[in-house]
């Protein structure tokens, strides 16, 4: 039977905060926790991966640089990015991680599909991309069966922050974003799509919070 789970639209924040949040919720849940879906914009911020190398940042200047706990190398959150954070209890929804993966990259390349855009992914890079260039990434930590962190879905942002980053480690590899490929420059036409195709992927139902801030600080 689907799983209902609740989203939570964090508005605009800043990375620790949430980081911060999400690991209290992991670590505080139960066998009966029902699983969540936050959605947010960040504030401009270099994230890196658990066994991140610091070569991969070339030149970070001012932009914060955080240490996560999520797999991966380093990656760039800003405004006009979607970020959603899957905290999920994938024994209770009968996936594995790699299922997990697979799972946020096919809800990603339905989406991109939606306006047209032909999405692929790699064997040996998560993410997704269109004619080789990277339009979402992954990152992702599982502790006692349940899962946080998630993906990001550049749509319209500043996307020079990049270029002072090798993206998740891949030198050779540009970034873009879905309105210089045709789609939506708003955010919030593309996060209800983002959601259905999760939803369908996970076979899961969607109940939406109305308490906007209701897992901000």
């Amino acid at each position: 039977m689907p799983r209902d789970v609740l989203v939570k639209d964090l508005g605009r924040t800043q990375y620790c905060e949430v980081f911060d949040q999400m690991r209290a919720f992991t670590n505080e849940r139960n066998q009966t926790t029902p699983d969540e879906i936050w959605l947010t914009e960040h504030e401009p911020v270099f994230t890196q991966g658990q066994s991140g190398k610091a070569e991969h940042l070339l030149a970070p200047g001012t932009i914060p640089v955080v240490q996560t706990d999520r797999g991966g190398q380093v990656t760039y959150h800003g405004p006009g990015q979607i970020v959603a954070y899957l905290l999920f209890d994938i024994r209770r929804l009968g996936i594995n991680v790699r299922g997990l993966v697979s799972g946020i990259e096919n809800s990603i390349i339905s989406l991109l599909s939606h306006y047209k855009v032909t999405g692929q992914a790699r064997a040996d890079a998560p993410g997704v991309y269109v004619a080789g260039a990277k339009v979402a990434a992954l990152g992702l930590r599982v502790r006692r069966g349940c899962s946080y962190h998630g993906l990001s879905l550049n749509v319209q942002m500043d996307l020079a922050p990049f270029a002072m980053i090798n993206p998740c480690g891949l030198s050779d590899v540009t970034v873009t974003q879905l309105a210089d490929l045709g789609g939506p420059s708003s955010t919030s036409q593309v996060k209800p799509l983002l959601l259905e195709s999760l939803a369908e992927t996970y076979g899961i139902n969607l109940r939406m919070s109305h308490n906007r801030d209701s897992s901000a600080a």
